[in-house]
């Protein structure tokens, strides 16, 4: 595959650090009601924790993490019996609280119940390789299809009002081609859908050229929890997706980004701000955009924007006129939209959105056995050592603590033939072989 060049010195680094960052990640539960394939945590039975230790855990963030948002997830955080007064609590601390659900437990009555409680948002994961077949309805369906599923839970949001709504989905490299069309359809329903972000996926594979260890003790790479046997790629990169948006929207423009702790030039977060309405996508905020925005906010707010409200995202117009003369992405949008308007007189009658497209690359394994983990995670979690000692971790590894006590390390099994250039290993040894 052809890769995409980023130049990542044009774009916003995102100010986000261990200590001050617009997300932190809580898991009340690993329990869920879906076994995803691809899929970073166990699926634990009656694993719901009291809800006493989890507000610990929210001291625990608050103690050394400035935060926007907590994400709760899991397993299914819907799940959870104290769902509703977690959001209460959140919510009373001045947090956003932001709830990561496949959606199936979201009924209209428990939506009543945490708007009224505080939820900020919703994220929703919806993709092909969730395993909801026990739905006859979905058994099957691909990426453009399981769209209806995606609008049935845009629209629910939508009747109550206020409510942010996001959706993401892991992708596979049988998969990739659908992205262009799932941003499409996102555009389609601008006012009401207001994030996409899109996973890459990661697996441990059996041709790893990788011994692992946990200490000094050998792991073997398939009692790893997220390990398959297929024989598929594991090493997509962001890059990759924008290459394949740009097929069907040529200017698709990343504003900002999170690097890799080992490689500056890994885009771990790459965001795309755009603005238009349901018709037409006039432009791409460019980075000085993105750096104002989270300027001002730290600056009003002492922490870093994650989710913005769906009243702010109806600002479009008002974002092109006021600060066109900040940003060149913004400058070109507005040039875009009064030729728009100029065809059409009533069309300034119609909203112009904001809408952001995320696509996050997880953890990269170097040719070395580093791991490029996202330089300033903001999906870090608790987790306390067997000695008792409470730390801030990733999320996206937490099952490698919880089962060998440590975070695995990865030796070359061939130092002489894994070279060092930083390069992604699947591809690297595809050229030795």
């Amino acid at each position: 595959m052809e890769k995409c060049y980023i130049d990542p010195v044009s774009l916003y680094r995102l100010p986000w650090t261990m200590p001050d960052n617009g997300i932190t990640w809580l898991e009340p539960t690993a329990q869920c009601n879906l076994n995803c394939y691809g899929c970073y945590r166990k699926n634990i039975k009656n694993s719901h924790k009291p809800l006493d230790d989890v507000k610990h855990e929210l001291d625990f963030f608050q103690s050394l993490r400035k935060s926007d948002c907590i994400s709760i997830a899991g397993g299914d955080p819907l799940l959870y019996p104290d769902i509703v007064k977690l959001v209460v609590d959140i919510k009373s601390r001045g947090l956003k609280p932001i709830i990561n659900t496949n959606g199936i437990a979201l009924t209209n009555e428990l939506l009543d119940e945490l708007k009224k409680a505080g939820v900020f948002g919703f994220t929703f994961h919806i993709d092909s390789k969730q395993g909801r077949g026990r739905d006859p309805k979905w058994l099957g369906k691909n990426e453009i299809e399981l769209n209806e599923l995606r609008l049935y839970y845009a629209e629910m949001l939508a009747n109550k009002g206020g409510i942010a709504c996001s959706f993401n989905s892991t992708v596979y490299y049988d998969t990739i081609q659908y992205v262009p069309d799932l941003v499409e359809w996102a555009q389609k329903h601008i006012d009401i859908v207001h994030t996409m972000v899109f996973i890459l996926f990661r697996y441990i594979t059996s041709d790893t050229p990788f011994d692992f260890y946990a200490g000094d003790k050998k792991i073997v790479w398939d009692d790893i929890h997220y390990h398959s046997n297929k024989d598929e790629v594991t090493d997509l990169m962001a890059t990759d997706v924008v290459k394949e948006i740009r097929k069907k929207s040529p200017e698709f423009t990343p504003a900002a980004f999170l690097n890799g702790t080992a490689k500056a030039d890994h885009f771990k977060w790459l965001l795309s701000e755009r603005i238009g309405n349901k018709g037409k996508i006039f432009g791409y905020a460019g980075n000085k955009f993105l750096e104002l925005i989270m300027t001002v906010y730290h600056y009003k707010k002492d922490k870093y924007l994650s989710y913005a409200s769906p009243k702010a995202l109806r600002m479009g117009r008002l974002t092109l006129f006021n600060t066109w003369f900040l940003d060149r992405g913004i400058r070109k949008a507005l040039k875009k939209y009064l030729k728009y308007v100029l065809v059409n007189p009533f069309r300034i009658f119609k909203k112009v959105y904001l809408q952001s497209i995320m696509i996050i690359q997880p953890v990269d394994m170097m040719p070395n056995g580093d791991q490029s983990m996202c330089d300033g995670c903001p999906d870090i979690t608790y987790w306390k050592d067997k000695d008792g000692t409470e730390k801030l971790v990733w999320s996206c590894r937490l099952e490698e603590p919880m089962k060998y006590g440590d975070f695995l390390r990865m030796v070359p099994k061939n130092k002489e033939t894994v070279p060092d250039n930083g390069s992604s290993v699947i591809a690297e040894i595809a050229k030795i072989k």
